[in-house]
């Protein structure tokens, strides 16, 4: 049998099969030659995140529990690109591999979905119970509204939903992009940036590669959308400083106009007792360095012990 072109390695569930379809589709509008039948296969590959639904991440070792089963194909040669979600990265990429490319960014909010018919946090019942299992957003849902309680609640879109329906809480956060993907945006209503930050790459997908792989580089640089890449490169750079992990309520979000890059970031404390803010203004090309310096203040800000 004729191996393919390209092998995309992705996990399984139905948001990244989009996504990485996403990718496939996107690669064969720019090389015909990836166009063809069997010329881009996708891979399923189970991460330890996948496997493991019983408990917080934060409590089996954090993001990279989505990435690293993707991530020793990609060195074994199994698969010649991952698609991730951006928001799922780990700070620290194993040696070896980059991030060669993003696609366009979809809406980076977060939505709410209350069946009792809530439009927005401050509309919740007093004491409402709300799913969630990012601390980033149990953190600035308290921070807001200290009555809420907090039910974590892991698995896939439908998953939750479903556990919603069976009143496992009274509503759900989830990524307004993530809903948009699986055609069920009509579901809930979009939370406001500056009610709720988003996460760091929310709404991004990205593409990691072999570093010494130049044929794959050279396909993907064709896909690479530039204002996506700077904003999460940005909002990507401040989370490093911070050593940012699923352990850590840190939310960043960056955008471009006309070439300036505005980004906005964020700490808190996992109980909503505090948030420390910050933003940066330059050039986008100045959008890594912006990102260092303002996790370097709210690092300083925070202090040594604000995390624990």
């Amino acid at each position: 049998m004729t191996r393919p072109l390209l092998r995309i390695g992705t996990r399984g569930s139905p948001l990244a099969l989009v996504q990485a379809r996403q990718v496939r589709d996107a690669l064969a509008a720019a090389h015909p030659a990836l166009a063809a039948p069997q010329a881009v296969e996708i891979a399923v590959v189970r991460t330890t995140g996948d496997r493991v639904q019983d408990r917080k991440l934060a409590e089996i070792g954090g993001k990279g529990l989505f990435t690293k089963e993707i991530e020793e194909q990609l060195l074994a040669g199994t698969v010649d690109i991952g698609v991730h979600s951006s928001k799922d990265m780990p700070t620290m990429l194993p040696e070896g591999l980059m991030l060669a490319a993003f696609l366009p960014r979809a809406d980076a909010r977060d939505a709410l979905i209350a069946p009792a018919g809530a439009r927005g946090i401050v509309e919740l019942p007093q004491g409402a119970t709300v799913a969630t299992v990012a601390l980033r957003r149990q953190a600035l849902l308290l921070h807001r509204r200290p009555d809420l309680k907090i039910e974590p609640i892991r698995g896939n879109v439908d998953t939750r939903l479903r556990k919603l329906e069976d009143g496992a809480a009274d509503a759900l956060i989830l990524a307004r992009a993530g809903l948009d993907r699986l055609a069920r945006g009509d579901l809930g209503v979009a939370i406001p940036v500056n009610e709720m930050l988003p996460a760091v790459g929310q709404g991004a997908v990205c593409i990691e590669c072999r570093k010494d792989d130049t044929r794959i580089r050279d396909l993907l640089a064709a896909v690479d959308d530039r204002p996506t890449s700077l904003c999460v490169r940005a909002e990507m750079a401040m989370l490093g400083v911070l050593d940012g992990s699923c352990r850590t309520p840190i939310a960043g979000h960056a955008l471009l106009e006309h070439d300036v890059l505005w980004l906005r970031a964020l700490v808190a404390r996992p109980d909503g007792s505090a948030v420390i803010a910050t933003e940066r203004r330059g050039v986008a090309r100045d959008g890594e360095r912006l990102g260092v310096d303002a996790g370097e203040e709210l690092r300083r800000r925070a202090g040594p012990g604000f995390f624990e």
